[in-house]
């Protein structure tokens, strides 16, 4: 695309951190993958409350990439909103409805002590 700089993982990382916030998706863990896998650079996990938003959320989140930086991503999981997988390149987006999540638990996969940063919001519910 004409005009558009491919920006670099941590560029990449800030857009979908900032896009996955102001689509409110919930429990916002990211991953750096450097050193220990070759799919990429960072994994972002992320839960929205129902598979209506976890669809709405994914599919925002690939426009923006698309026309704020020419990055056509590959997406799995769409049809069914339990678990959709975005494919970036560098970074790998997966979303959750909160269920599923807990059973999948990737973040115990591929994290040891101090490997994530939360950037959810502190629960602030009774």
């Amino acid at each position: 695309m004409a005009g558009k700089t491919h920006p670099t993982s941590d560029g990449l990382l800030q857009a979908v951190m900032t896009s996955l916030t102001e689509d409110k998706a919930e429990d916002i863990v990211q991953i750096d993958l450097k050193g220990k896998s070759e799919m990429g650079d960072w994994m972002v996990i992320a839960s929205g409350r129902s598979t209506r938003q976890v669809v709405a959320i994914a599919e925002k989140l690939t426009d923006k990439l698309k026309a704020e930086f020419g990055v056509l991503c590959k997406v799995e999981g769409k049809q069914s909103g339990d678990w959709v997988l975005i494919d970036s390149g560098d970074i790998i987006v997966h979303m959750f409805r909160p269920e599923v999540r807990e059973f999948y638990q990737l973040e115990k996969m591929w994290l040891s002590d101090g490997d994530a940063t939360q950037d959810a919001a502190p629960d602030t519910n009774p």
